[in-house]
């Protein structure tokens, strides 16, 4: 696999400098600075080997052009790790026994907020899933709104979901329910 990175990344190399030769070239034909012909920054080539995703034997090139907000970027790389849970999710609404969590010390032995998946928790939000939700899958939650899965926790499997609040009496006041969900992405 090495070698291959290592074949794809001399090719891509030895075709820019084809390129920046032969601008070269026609610049000095025209007696222009090589400025006006060339910037690495427009080279199309270039822009594609901005970054590279293996997925099994091949190697895959994908170009960015929009800058990637953390969030982004995190659940981007659940979702290829997770990539399996995807097709087992429900297609069906579901019944759900819901209940409220907050980032407090007592209920997750920290209070950084952030969450498993590598996330800050907010408000309306933050959904903490069984092992079988991914990372990222949005889930509406009838009477609550579509909240994110981004947490796990020890209680929380089958069909116990729990819901991230800002403080605990929200968290009191809304207690445990019994409440109709469906997965939308």
């Amino acid at each position: 696999m090495t070698f291959r990175k290592d074949f794809l990344f001399v090719v891509a190399l030895s075709i820019t400098l084809f390129n920046i030769n032969t601008v070269q070239a026609k610049a000095e034909q025209n007696k222009l600075p090589l400025t006006n012909l060339y910037s690495f920054k427009s080279d199309p080539f270039l822009l594609k080997w901005t970054f590279e995703i293996e997925k099994g034997e091949s190697a895959v090139m994908t170009a960015s052009t929009e800058p990637q907000t953390f969030e982004e970027k995190t659940l981007n790389r659940w979702k290829e790790k997770q990539a399996h849970l995807w097709s087992a999710l429900p297609k069906e609404k579901f019944t759900i026994n819901a209940s409220a969590y907050t980032a407090a010390a007592d209920e997750c032995g920290k209070s950084d907020g952030i969450t498993s998946s590598g996330l800050k928790v907010a408000e309306k939000r933050t959904l903490a899933c069984p092992p079988s939700y991914p990372f990222g899958t949005k889930i509406s939650i009838e009477g609550v709104g579509v909240l994110r899965c981004e947490d796990r926790g020890g209680a929380i499997k089958g069909n116990h979901f729990d819901i991230y609040m800002e403080t605990k009496g929200e968290a009191f006041a809304f207690g445990r329910q019994n409440l109709v969900a469906e997965v939308i992405e």
